[in-house]
């Protein structure tokens, strides 16, 4: 049997003669359980609000996107067309114009984003899905729908003809006109639904039928700002980005849906980042209170010490006997903590114990990585505190 590891368990296991020291030991083990708890808890709880952050964007944003490398818009061939319909693992994909554009609605105007897409947009995007009011656009007409936001600043509806809804785009080019109506493109649309996805979205896009969009920006039959492609589940993403690269070389920008929303991602990657800094360092405060419940235990423990080494045994031996006492102390508490996280965090996703609004549960979501982060901090700072607090035998300590 290992010698300092049998005496360390006696010592972690069994009651101090001294009532303080076991009190001490009780709330050093409880400050890690309690820490170790609460930094699963709070990780798991950023993991749900992070997919509930982006589960929205999936509605919107499509599994790849095909952005001009140069320039606002390209030139979609036949033979493009038909190198795109020769790639294996794409379902289906959708033709967009996109541009910054005026909208008007009596006296007031916006900037917003028109969004042009064609009758193949809702296989590619579950955007229908999301319209919470009215209904979606028909192919060939002038219809368009609109985010709540931009339906608040103007004070329009749906179907609202007693406020016609313009938009308007200012035209290429150079020179003078002769009126002021020459300066810039214009059409009456018809808002026939409202969608509500994110305030950003919602601020943002008017989704319009393509040929409305290329009326109003002088497109050509084949100019297109961006293609968006909806994947088969079967094929690997980047299997397909390889055949994409192939087929048409530099002259698109490839994104998926992580890339299309990269702020978005830097931000909820850097919010869980600071919130694991600041309960790591309040585990490492946490983890003073066992430095000092093992430096009791040695005060405590000089006598049966000093038999130890008047027995023979090292002083390196004595060392090894307190650093594997503190290093069980918070393994053992560390587990114990991470069990009532799970606990927590199960009982959260079954029974939404805890509510952010009167139907919708706190999300939070259980992840195989958080927990071994979470055990990986808790037991490498507290191997590194049982370090310090054991250096604190020397020989002359056990011999007085």
């Amino acid at each position: 049997m290992n010698f300092p590891l049998y005496i360390a368990k006696r010592y972690l296991f069994s009651k101090s003669s001294n009532n303080a020291i076991n009190i001490m030991t009780l709330i050093a083990s409880g400050g890690v359980i309690i820490a170790s708890a609460a930094l699963l808890i709070v990780l798991s709880v950023f993991a749900g609000l992070k997919d509930f952050s982006l589960k929205y964007s999936s509605f919107v944003d499509p599994d790849l996107k095909l952005l001009p490398s140069e320039g606002k818009s390209f030139q979609w061939t036949e033979n493009d067309n038909s190198s795109l319909l020769n790639i294996e693992g794409i379902a289906s994909y959708s033709k967009i114009i996109e541009e910054r554009i005026f909208i008007k609605s009596d006296n007031k105007n916006l900037v917003a984003t028109i969004k042009g897409v064609d009758k193949n947009y809702l296989k590619v995007t579950g955007i229908d899905t999301m319209v919470t009011k009215g209904s979606w656009i028909t192919p060939g007409s002038n219809d368009v729908v609109s985010g709540w936001g931009i339906s608040n600043n103007l004070s329009f509806g749906i179907l609202d003809y007693l406020k016609p809804l313009s938009l308007y785009v200012p035209k290429v080019g150079v020179g003078q006109a002769s009126t002021p109506k020459g300066y810039y493109n214009s059409v009456y649309v018809n808002n026939v639904g409202l969608f509500e996805i994110n305030e950003e979205m919602n601020y943002k896009y008017v989704f319009s039928d393509i040929e409305l969009a290329k009326q109003l920006l002088s497109y050509s039959d084949n100019q297109l700002s961006a293609i968006e492609l909806k994947l088969n589940p079967n094929f690997n993403e980047s299997d397909i980005r390889t055949q994409l690269k192939t087929s048409f070389g530099s002259k698109f920008i490839i994104k998926n849906r992580a890339e299309l929303n990269d702020a978005l991602y830097k931000m909820l990657n850097t919010e869980n980042l600071a919130i694991y800094l600041i309960f790591t360092l309040v585990i490492i405060i946490a983890l003073f209170n066992v430095i000092g419940a093992i430096i009791m235990m040695i005060l405590d423990k000089k006598k049966s010490l000093n038999t130890l080494f008047n027995l023979g045994t090292e002083t390196k031996t004595i060392k090894s006997i307190f650093f594997l006492q503190g290093s069980l102390m918070t393994i053992v508490s560390g587990l114990i903590g991470v069990t009532i996280g799970l606990i927590v965090v199960v009982l959260q996703q079954n029974f939404e114990l805890v509510m952010l609004t009167p139907d919708l549960a706190y999300p939070v979501r259980l992840n195989l990585f958080n927990v071994i982060v979470v055990l990986v901090t808790i037991f490498t700072l507290g191997i590194v505190a049982s370090k310090i607090a054991s250096q604190r035998i020397t020989q002359s300590l056990i011999k007085t």
